[in-house]
């Protein structure tokens, strides 16, 4: 039933095959949002390695009004991640069903307000870009914290460098216990299964933020800031019957 395949996606109850799902829903929703980001205002909002070491540079060149953006993007991701974890929390306190839905509901809700006020703000530029950059940081922080707790930090949708080095972790690890001979006297379960079974796993999340980016900015080229809609609408189903669940026993 559709409905109790959402319901276990985003559920308390977690099982690795939930978490691979939901995983690469999000890593898809996390590249549109970071490539039609860029292309509505130059720039990628779904990682801070970039961020901060512009506001090196800035800070040497002098660019107050940059450093004063990038200063803002960082606290906004660092915010949205801060409110993530403060939703979970309460509500796990509370047991409610929803503990990881309502960030999703939150990102759903922002991006919604995103797509359909972008359009009318987009001739105020000079309010316009920083505004978004924050917003967009805010929603990736939110989303990337909530991932990284349902999956106790094996999973991340925002941003590939780690994804990236991860596989080339796993990549050594099948090469070496493929080639390497047993000792004698070792024992212990073949090493090689589990790291193919994370290769498959990075690698599929990876697959699906570069589909996401290009499903991104296809459709902001195509619609515009209507391009989101989608995807909030994605995120609005990821989280609605957890939250039901929890208004029905209510």
């Amino acid at each position: 039933m559709p409905i109790d395949y959402l319901r276990r996606l985003t559920s308390p109850a977690r099982t690795d095959l939930s978490n691979r799902h939901l995983g690469r829903s999000l890593a898809f929703i996390a590249g549109a949002v970071n490539a039609g980001g860029f292309l509505a205002v130059g720039q990628y909002t779904s990682h801070m390695s970039g961020i901060v070491s512009s506001l090196a540079d800035n800070l040497v060149l002098g660019e107050t009004l940059l450093l004063v953006g990038g200063a803002s993007a960082l606290l906004s991701f660092l915010a949205g991640a801060a409110c993530s974890t403060v939703m979970i929390n309460w509500a796990r306190r509370r047991s409610l069903h929803s503990e990881y839905a309502m960030p999703l509901m939150l990102e759903a809700m922002l991006l919604l307000c995103f797509g359909i006020l972008g359009s009318n703000l987009e001739n105020h530029r000079v309010l316009f870009v920083p505004v978004t950059v924050a917003l967009l940081c805010f929603v990736m922080g939110l989303q990337n914290a909530m991932i990284s707790k349902i999956s106790r930090s094996e999973i991340r949708t925002t941003h590939v460098t780690g994804l990236v080095t991860d596989i080339g972790i796993e990549i050594g690890k099948i090469c070496y216990w493929s080639a390497a001979p047993r000792q004698p006297g070792e024992h212990g379960e073949d090493p090689v299964p589990a790291a193919r079974r994370k290769f498959m796993l990075l690698g599929s999340l990876l697959l699906m933020f570069f589909l996401g980016g290009v499903a991104g900015a296809l459709g902001f080229k195509l619609v515009g800031f209507l391009a989101t809609m989608p995807l909030a609408a994605g995120l609005f189903l990821l989280a609605l019957v957890p939250m039901m669940d929890d208004l029905a026993r209510s």
